[in-house]
């Protein structure tokens, strides 16, 4: 998995940031002024990438902070396996994989998906 360091002045909403040992997208930043005896704090919300769940995290703006490098790629659905389920081809590396495609997204035989990679996760990218 791909990471990188970066202090938490330097993110923003729209951004990714790792938090509970899982890759997050920021939802709501907010910092407070800085008190009496100390450095500004942020408040960070955020929603799991891959497990939707919402998590929030509190720290001074120049504490340093995981960032994941989450990868944005290209897939033809090969397959419907049914239950939600595809398998889906890479279209680089031709390595194929079973994806659950979100409900919303209408997808059938040999239509062209994006999705997020982050070390073994996957998730089908509904635009």
């Amino acid at each position: 998995m791909v990471k990188e360091q970066r202090e938490i002045r330097d993110l923003q909403k729209g951004s990714y940031l790792i938090m509970d040992d899982s890759p997050c997208l920021i939802i709501a930043y907010s910092t407070a002024k800085p008190g009496k005896h100390g450095s500004a704090k942020a408040r960070i919300d955020g929603k799991g990438v891959f497990d939707n769940k919402k998590r929030s995290l509190s720290q001074p703006v120049d504490a340093k902070v995981w960032v994941p490098i989450i990868e944005r790629k290209q897939g033809q659905v090969v397959n419907l396996e049914g239950n939600g389920v595809a398998q889906i081809m890479d279209l680089n590396s031709y390595e194929s994989f079973s994806l659950e495609i979100p409900s919303e997204l209408n997808v059938s035989g040999e239509s062209e998906i994006e999705y997020l990679e982050y070390g073994d996760q996957r998730k089908v990218v509904v635009r």
